[in-house]
């Protein structure tokens, strides 16, 4: 029964770590960006950005379809250079992990360095610190708590991600298969045994990450 549960779950954790991996680095660098300022229509930057965290999963798939489907500029960009299309691919799934654990990402990152104290950053800039550097060696590390938080829980909300990838990514056995998609086929074809299997590996993964992120709060 192992032979038939592992695959979705590696697949689900090698997609959920490439995305983590993306919305790290995107989510760390918009929050900083954000964090502390005023500008006009910085409200709708905002809101834009923690959309798909109350966008149904099924209209992320369906903007994904289109921004980046085979008729697409985007889709038919990607498909001149890499000779294939993004769509019912591995990377489908990670594009689409990436998307829905974005804002959380973006939130506790943003949270965690507008509670950096502005003038320590001030002093190390007096001292000759330039942008980057003062970034990553006191803003970075004065935020770490509230980064690994985000970077924990944006994890688990790609592991778990379901609707969107379906949509896009599609079901596909080896490839694009991932432990929700693998629930809602075992569960449509009736095979109970699998779907509970596949459900308690969720269920325990998620519980690990979800204890992780509080501790590093509390």
């Amino acid at each position: 029964m192992l032979a038939d549960i592992w695959p979705p779950i590696s697949l689900s954790i090698s997609i959920a770590a490439t995305a983590w991996l993306i919305v790290i680095i995107i989510g760390v660098i918009l929050g900083k960006t954000m964090a502390g300022r005023r500008f006009k229509g910085k409200v709708i930057i905002e809101t834009m950005l923690m959309m798909p965290l109350v966008l149904p999963p099924t209209v992320i798939g369906f903007l994904l379809i289109v921004v980046f489907g085979k008729r697409s500029p985007a889709g038919q960009l990607i498909e001149a250079v890499f000779h294939q299309p993004i769509i019912f691919t591995w990377w489908a799934a990670v594009l689409a992990s990436s998307v829905v654990a974005f804002p959380l990402m973006y939130l506790s990152a943003k949270t965690g360095f507008e509670g950096v104290n502005q003038e320590i950053e001030d002093a190390a800039r007096v001292d000759g610190g330039g942008r980057w550097k003062v970034f990553l060696l006191i803003s970075v590390p004065l935020s770490m708590t509230s980064i690994i938080s985000g970077a924990i829980l944006s994890f688990a909300r790609a592991l778990g991600e379901f609707g969107a990838t379906l949509m896009f990514a599609g079901n596909i056995p080896g490839q694009t298969q991932t432990i929700p998609t693998a629930i809602y086929l075992a569960i449509d074809s009736g095979n109970m045994r699998e779907a509970w299997l596949l459900v308690l590996a969720s269920i325990s993964i998620s519980f690990v990450m979800l204890t992780a992120a509080y501790r590093i709060k509390g």
